[in-house]
């Protein structure tokens, strides 16, 4: 005798009632790999990276362009040329990038669009090249190295306004500036946020010996630090007595700078490698408006003295896709833990004046040896 259709339908029905009952008891059962804390972004449990100096794979050291004033974005007249300048962002290149590059080309905006020259091929001559296209200018950037070749590639890539200018001393005139460029570059890379540009979200934790508080970069733009909490012992996993989080940005640099590139390119720009040794060099070249987006360059080519360098060192391991969270702090010296597509990125240094840019051995050792037991006694 042949099945009622009805029944088999409701046969079906109750099948599919007692599976899903049997799943929603599971989900609501605690498992071996549940998560111990409540995390803002990621529903798995911390992963520790594994720290070790064997698993090195790289060691490099970047020079920050720093002004205690902060960064300078200024439009001078030297005869027939504008002079358009975009440069000393410290250790906030990548982060300030899309908000400074619109503060330089807004110097511009009562020009009439034509042929401009960048003078700089990092984040920033980047950066504002491409939104000299988007305002109708055709633009070569003159580069002595290109991208791939820059600071800005062998940059940690952590989307925070920080280390820029010192406590107290810019104008509130500038304070007001710095305060526009993040927020004007913090909704560009939002919207470039994807696998494409290498840019995605992700939790940061401070860690340290004493009560944390907030960076004195961040007044005035705590909105865009989502999800900022100061968390309770039961609340982490870290060996610390004081944490707290926050929610931004993580950048890849190598992805970023590459695709940020190939945009220049489609848009018609060009590449022309040149270094300049002087002013009057610069000031030669065709075109009659120039950005100079130089970094530590300007310092010499235009007379900056307040211009300095900041030593950065950074110590590369392996990837590990588990890690997904960053640290800042937790031990001596300067420390962060940033987790990238290609490596896990440890830092670092802070080096007032140094030019030089070989490793440190001890600061290696250092660097190596507080992130490991930082993470040592992880659970």
């Amino acid at each position: 005798m042949a099945e009622s259709p009805h029944r088999s339908r409701r046969d079906l029905l109750k099948a599919i009632g007692a599976s899903a009952s049997i799943a929603a008891l599971g989900a609501c059962t605690p498992g071996t790999n549940a998560p111990k804390y409540a995390r803002p972004l990621s529903r798995k449990p911390f992963i520790a990276p594994r720290v070790s100096k064997d698993r090195i794979i790289r060691t490099i050291v970047g020079l920050r362009p720093f002004r205690p004033s902060g960064f300078l974005v200024r439009r001078d007249e030297f005869d027939d040329k504008t002079v358009i300048h975009n440069y000393g962002h410290g250790g906030g290149g990548i982060t300030l990038s899309w908000g400074s590059s619109a503060l330089a080309v807004r110097e511009a905006a009562n020009l009439k669009p034509g042929s401009a020259a960048v003078v700089g091929g990092g984040i920033m001559g980047l950066s504002t090249a491409r939104l000299l296209q988007d305002a109708g200018w055709q633009v070569t950037i003159y580069t002595r190295d290109m991208s791939r070749h820059s600071t800005s590639n062998i940059g940690a890539g952590h989307w925070s306004p920080t280390s820029v200018f010192d406590e107290g001393v810019p104008s509130a005139e500038y304070i007001a500036r710095h305060q526009w460029a993040a927020r004007i570059s913090h909704h560009a890379f939002q919207n470039l946020s994807g696998a494409d540009y290498g840019i995605k979200w992700i939790e940061n934790y401070y860690l340290g010996q004493e009560p944390i508080g907030e960076a004195f970069e961040h007044k005035g733009i705590e909105d865009l630090f989502p999800s900022t909490a100061d968390l309770e012992p039961h609340e982490h996993p870290f060996p610390v007595p004081y944490v707290m989080r926050d929610v931004t940005m993580i950048v890849q640099p190598a992805t970023y700078l590459r695709r940020i590139r190939d945009d220049f390119y489609r848009a018609g720009g060009k590449f022309i490698i040149k270094n300049f040794k002087s002013r009057n060099e610069v000031l030669s070249l065709g075109e009659s408006v120039i950005f100079n987006c130089t970094g530590l360059g300007a310092g010499e080519l235009f007379d900056d003295d307040e211009l300095v360098p900041i030593s950065g060192q950074l110590v590369f391991l392996p990837p590990d896709p588990a890690v997904n969270f960053c640290t800042i702090g937790g031990g001596e010296g300067v420390l962060y833990m940033f987790p990238r597509k290609g490596e896990i990125l440890l830092g670092g240094t802070f080096d007032r004046g140094n030019w030089s840019t070989q490793p440190d051995s001890n600061e290696v050792d250092r660097i190596v040896e507080e992130h490991r037991k930082l993470f040592t006694s992880f659970e």
